[in-house]
């Protein structure tokens, strides 16, 4: 096995020599503090989907000018809210929407009738990648995504991200070359223009980006409990890497609300505000209905520092969200810190 590691990671790290060069010359375009950093002036003929209205950030090394808000799949949405989700997204200048699982993918793709190129669509079969050691070849992840692209009528995506739900310890050093592999041949072949992983797991995010340059994107869980950490933050190393981020479950898997649709509506724009004040990561949240996708247009248009009201109303909320977190969403408790 020791033998086989050093193999591959010859291999892998032979093969990604271009792509560190590139990442290298971009390193000096961020600001401090800024990891999606916006460009300024914009030239709003390159960007998909413009809105005047909406606001656009560079996606690390893929160079993409994508949203400062994103759409997510998770929703409890049917086909028709989400069909209109999905349209007043677009009609607010939204160009990135994430899928998770066929069923998700199908729904969106369905959604989105003709209006397919005027977002970059992104890709992950969670059942039939990692988390489930059935899939921790190159070979077998390649399959998923070809029987993911397929059953959509899809030649490619925008985005394949292989998620790996699982703490990096969980998996050896050679699943992760696997994974890496996979990614990187999914794009030679064209059926992936950019390539990136999610997980639950910080320490192991840090160490796939600085190890495995050809990684473009992560997504991560980005709450409004969620602060750089004073010491080895994962936000330096996405800065000194140029890979872009996206934040999961924004509103802590629904625990930030109260049930009110009217106070739910005003916790969702200060989440969204507070995220993106920190100017880190673009958020995706999922949206149920229009009135949700509404709300997070708007907030996007608010200023984005909250004031001392508004932090006391946030940091109350955050205290009942943690109390209130499903057993299946304790692991948020992890993401305090990143």
């Amino acid at each position: 096995m020791k033998t086989t590691q050093i193999t591959r990671r010859k291999f892998v790290r032979d093969s990604a020599v271009a792509t560190a060069a590139v990442a290298a010359g971009l390193n000096g375009q961020f600001g401090p503090g800024h990891l999606n950093a916006e460009v300024s002036p914009t030239d709003s003929a390159k960007i998909l989907n413009y809105n005047s209205n909406m606001e656009y950030r560079r996606l690390g090394k893929t160079g993409l000018m994508v949203s400062v808000i994103g759409l997510g799949g998770h929703s409890s949405s049917d086909d028709q809210q989400r069909k209109e989700v999905v349209n007043r997204c677009l009609d607010f200048g939204i160009n990135y929407i994430d899928s998770t699982g066929s069923g998700e993918l199908h729904r969106d793709i369905k959604a989105l009738g003709q209006r397919r190129n005027q977002v970059y669509l992104a890709l992950s079969e969670t059942g039939r990648e990692p988390r489930n050691p059935g899939y921790r070849t190159a070979k077998k992840l390649l399959g998923t995504l070809d029987d993911a692209l397929k059953g959509a009528n899809l030649e490619y995506t925008d985005l394949w991200r292989i998620t790996v739900y699982e703490p990096g310890g969980r998996h050896t050093f050679d699943t992760s070359c696997e994974v890496v592999e996979a990614l990187e041949t999914a794009k030679k072949q064209g059926k992936a223009r950019f390539v990136g992983i999610s997980s639950h797991d910080r320490r192991w995010f840090k160490f796939m980006i600085e190890y495995f340059p050809q990684l473009e994107v992560i997504l991560f869980p980005f709450t409004t409990m969620t602060k750089a950490a004073p010491k080895d933050s994962l936000f330096e190393a996405l800065k000194k890497c140029d890979v872009g981020a996206f934040g999961i479950k924004p509103f802590a898997g629904g625990s930030l609300f109260s049930g009110n649709q009217e106070e739910d509506l005003k916790r969702a724009r200060l989440a969204i505000r507070y995220i993106l004040h920190t100017n880190t990561v673009i958020p995706i949240p999922g949206l149920n209905n229009a009135a949700e996708a509404d709300n997070a247009a708007k907030a996007v248009t608010e200023r984005r520092q909250l004031d001392l009201k508004e932090k006391a109303e946030l940091e109350q909320a955050n205290e009942v969200a943690l109390a209130q977190l499903p057993v299946h969403y304790q692991w948020l408790k992890e993401w305090q810190c990143v």
